[in-house]
């Protein structure tokens, strides 16, 4: 699941991008308040943390501009003040969440998760199929009750396919869901990365549809 930062200050947004991609998100970061707008109406995410104060333009306008275009992701935002007038600007705005800094980053990710249950991106901390069972608030993977490690691609491989039982995804898809922006695997990267979840956790775990992509199913092989 890609989540967008926007946040110009580089070890701000490089510790929440730190912290969200060990919890199994994407973490994207835009600098200034242009770029983030640009992102944010162009790029699909399931939600966006947007600090009030950037360069280019301000916190506040990016997310008006956003909820003017239709873009209704969850945004939780981030200031360095935390004057009700600004709240209320904020909520005004459209923002889903308010959070003033400084914060504990084991709020904003719990704030996070709230706002994507809520939203539906993400309905439940508990993915089961079968006898594979994904703890996402845990970043924990069983399979017939017995713990299988994964590295953070896999298992962001297995979450996103899990999230999509039953429904044929495209390579382009899949690699868009779990790779960063930055990042550009080769046209052999994905097809290594699903064998070695097949390896981990049986060859049935996901099948291929050649032409189309793979497939997680719901029913037992």
């Amino acid at each position: 699941m890609r989540v967008l930062i926007v946040e110009d200050e580089a070890k701000i947004s490089d510790l929440i991008a730190a912290v969200l991609e060990s919890e199994g998100f994407i973490a994207e970061v835009a600098q200034d308040g242009k770029q983030g707008w640009f992102l944010g109406s162009t790029e699909s995410y399931v939600a966006a943390i947007l600090d009030i104060g950037l360069p280019e333009l301000d916190g506040l306008s990016v997310l008006r501009n956003w909820r003017s275009e239709g873009v209704d992701m969850p945004v939780i935002l981030l200031t360095a003040r935390s004057s009700w007038n600004e709240r209320v600007a904020g909520i005004d705005a459209g923002a889903d969440d308010y959070l003033g800094k400084p914060f504990q980053m084991e709020e904003l990710v719990a704030r996070l998760r709230a706002l994507l249950r809520r939203s539906g991106a993400q309905k439940s901390t508990v993915l089961e199929t079968g006898d594979v069972r994904l703890d996402m608030k845990r970043m924990q993977v069983t399979r017939a009750g017995r713990p299988v490690k994964l590295t953070p691609l896999e298992y962001r491989l297995l979450a996103y396919v899990m999230h999509n039982p039953d429904r044929v995804i495209s390579q382009s898809e899949l690699a868009e869901s779990i790779y960063s922006r930055d990042q550009e695997p080769d046209s052999n990267a994905l097809e290594v990365l699903v064998g070695r979840l097949r390896r981990k956790l049986g060859e049935d775990i996901i099948q291929t549809r050649r032409g189309f992509g793979y497939v997680f199913t719901r029913s037992e092989p």
